[in-house]
């Protein structure tokens, strides 16, 4: 507690730029938290669901009974369940409908990273203001009167130190959040479009199948 106390102190010397940049150090926090639960909760892809779908042949039923495990909220199985039950429509409106939903995803894990991104560019500027600032202070102590009271300027060069230093921490952890969460993103999406391929292209050969499959004549009608 003691620590804390001594931070919070030292902190403050960093002038008025320091609770702009404590602001977006707290909602940068509270989005990397949310994003990581989320990433977490819906990009579970289980490998045998996986090596179910790169598997030739693979039974319709085992792949929805996988895909009802994983429940409505992950991302996989929210996108190849609209593939699984658009199987029996041309191959065309397949696709089309899975990327429809590849892009609802995509939204979904997408939602905050912008202000992350923001906040990379906004925290060392306002830490730069915040140098400004406090060396604007200490200049004016040096020539405000020939005595010069060294506290009056150390205070000043703190107050520019502290603010540039914080910018930075808070640019930095967003910068890091912002990179992972978007190669999360990306490699979910290319997964996606690789087992969304992997199943269109077994609902073609299917369809192909049923086609060349010889139809039937209808029964002589007795006369």
């Amino acid at each position: 507690m003691q620590e804390i106390f001594v931070a919070w102190n030292a902190i403050k010397f960093g002038g008025a730029m320091v609770y702009p940049l404590l602001a977006l150090g707290v909602l940068a926090i509270a989005i990397i938290i949310d994003r990581s639960f989320l990433y977490a909760r819906c990009l579970r892809m289980p490998s045998a669901l996986a090596d179910l779908v790169e598997t030739f042949g693979f039974s319709w039923v085992e792949v929805e009974k996988r895909l009802k495990e994983l429940g409505p909220r992950n991302a996989y199985g929210r996108f190849l369940q609209v593939i699984a039950d658009n199987r029996h429509q041309p191959a065309w409106w397949v696709e089309s409908r899975a990327g429809d939903e590849a892009g609802r995803i995509e939204k979904t894990l997408a939602r905050g990273l912008w202000v992350l991104e923001t906040i990379v560019t906004a925290a060392p500027l306002l830490g730069l203001l915040g140098t400004i600032t406090g060396m604007m202070q200490s200049f004016n102590v040096i020539g405000a009167s020939t005595l010069v009271a060294p506290t009056q300027v150390t205070a000043g060069v703190a107050q520019a130190l502290i603010a540039t230093a914080l910018g930075l921490l808070i640019a930095v952890l967003s910068l890091f959040a912002f990179n992972l969460f978007s190669r999360m993103q990306s490699q979910a999406l290319d997964t996606m479009e690789r087992l969304g391929s992997r199943l269109v292209d077994h609902i073609r050969l299917d369809q192909e199948s049923g086609e060349a499959a010889p139809i039937p004549r209808p029964a002589a009608v007795a006369r």
